[in-house]
């Protein structure tokens, strides 16, 4: 529930035919008020916004997209530096089709390999290579420099902990 009052102002933000003609009730659900629409159109602005500039200095400065460079990092912390297809396609929220695309890509890099996992015939995971952590190690620095910039110093303390709180409430 939002804060009354935490949105109030920003009429341009949330003025528009869907949200000024928006009936109360949609198909028995009950539709956003302004306010809230509001809320989750920041959310999705503040979120797409940092993605895109974290996204280009990585491409600008390691020539690595962040979705990759997710696909390092997954694999990075999973234990003996592999995952299952499936749960990499899981962990860094891209379709199967998606992260095998991703994956074929890496592979040709030299940054990941493709194995069959022990006693599942089908079963396929990819693993980290030497070449794969030391990227990491390189981008890492660009991507977490970007962090800082785009999202850490532009919350203080208390505004950091409500947007954890808030965000393992979405993430369910």
């Amino acid at each position: 529930m939002l804060r009354a009052g935490c949105s109030r102002g920003l009429r341009s933000v949330a003025s528009s035919a869907v949200t000024d003609t928006a009936p109360a009730r949609t198909e028995g659900r009950q539709a956003p008020d302004r306010d809230q629409l509001v809320a989750w159109r920041s959310f999705l602005r503040a979120h797409a916004t940092i993605t895109r500039v974290l996204e280009a200095e990585l491409v600008a400065e390691q020539d690595l997209s962040l979705a990759a460079y997710d696909v390092l990092v997954q694999l990075a912390e999973a234990p003996d530096r592999r995952l299952r297809m499936t749960e990499l396609a899981d962990a860094v929220l891209l379709s199967r089709s998606g992260v095998t695309r991703l994956v074929d890509r890496m592979e040709r890099a030299g940054l990941v390999e493709r194995s069959r996992v022990a006693g599942d015939g089908r079963g396929v995971a990819a693993e980290l290579t030497a070449e794969g952590l030391q990227r990491l190690r390189v981008a890492s620095r660009t991507h977490l420099a970007g962090v800082l910039q785009h999202f850490v110093a532009r919350l203080d303390a208390d505004d950091l902990c409500a947007l954890e709180r808030i965000s393992r409430v979405l993430a369910g």
